[in-house]
């Protein structure tokens, strides 16, 4: 098992947030020059010596085993998302040789998938939350995806940097910082991805939000939540949204936003359906390098 500096660093940030009452510890009556624990009470905690824990978080190049790593998580108070994150910056250093990152494809049958749930909103993304392919409920509910530049057809930027989502979605700052987290989520699974590192750089520079966010190294993995829209065209909706993860691509996830049967966010998602009933239902897209001298996305029905 290899060692990473952002190992070390996401270790700072999950003690940084922790306090003594936290893990049961008697608050100390001195003041801390710094905010959360401090490492020898995570070290005593986790029931390893404060010299290796402190090696830990400077990023030396030592190999924990499995059960330090899981006593140094419940020492931290990490969820499973958290955790599995700090196993993956481990596993996956950056700068480390490795293959070339496969471009990736939407398999026909899940395009069919799409068009099969027309009446639902629905899609695919890949890694860097990429929108690799959706249909027009979808884009209609969003954004038009496939009408934007190659490069820029990214559900996290999106979120981050176009004003219309921060209008669309009546929680922006949980959404977007739900988005946040699993794009470091993303990068710690790829840490030698370059358009995952571009993408970073360009919403640190361009979002303060952002920067504070990322500094705070939380992570998030998909799952099923409450999302409250104001739509622009049928108003206030509530649907839930599910991210199912695709067995041929651990790194590709099919979202779909549901509404409760008989409830007026139905009735005003089938009613946005009407409106482009007329138009392809499933398009897919790209980013990738090796597809941006394409006219435009490919209509697949």
């Amino acid at each position: 098992m290899g060692q990473s500096a952002e190992f070390g660093k996401f270790l700072k940030a999950m003690r940084s947030r922790l306090t003594p009452e936290n893990v049961g510890l008697a608050s100390s009556s001195a003041g801390r020059r710094v905010p959360g624990l401090r490492r020898e009470e995570i070290a005593r905690l986790a029931d390893v010596s404060t010299d290796y824990y402190t090696r830990l978080e400077q990023g030396r190049n030592i190999h924990p085993s499995r059960a330090v790593l899981d006593s140094v998580a419940r020492a931290l108070r990490l969820d499973p998302g958290e955790q599995a994150h700090m196993l993956d910056l481990l596993e996956n250093c950056a700068n480390t040789p490795r293959p070339p990152v496969p471009v990736q494809g939407v398999r026909p049958a899940l395009r069919q998938l799409l068009d099969a749930v027309g009446n639902v909103p629905a899609l695919v993304l890949g890694r860097r939350s990429d929108v690799l392919a959706g249909n027009n409920l979808a884009f209609l509910l969003l954004a038009d995806f496939p009408a934007m530049p190659a490069a820029e057809r990214n559900l996290t930027r999106w979120i981050i940097l176009d004003p219309l989502a921060r209008d669309l979605f009546r929680d922006w700052p949980s959404v977007a910082s739900e988005a946040v987290g699993s794009l470091r989520m993303d990068i710690g699974r790829h840490p030698n991805d370059a358009q995952a590192n571009q993408l970073v750089g360009e919403l640190a520079v361009r979002s303060e939000q952002f920067r504070q966010w990322w500094a705070g190294h939380r992570v998030a993995r998909g799952s099923a939540e409450r999302v409250r829209f104001r739509h622009p065209v049928v108003g206030d909706l509530e649907l839930n949204s599910e991210d199912l993860i695709l067995p041929d691509d651990p790194d590709q996830v099919l979202r779909m936003y549901t509404a409760k049967p008989g409830s007026p966010s139905a009735d005003s998602l089938k009613l946005l359906g009407s409106f482009g009933a007329a138009e392809a239902t499933v398009t897919e897209t790209s980013r990738s390098p090796e597809n941006s001298n394409a006219s435009g996305p490919a209509n697949t029905t």
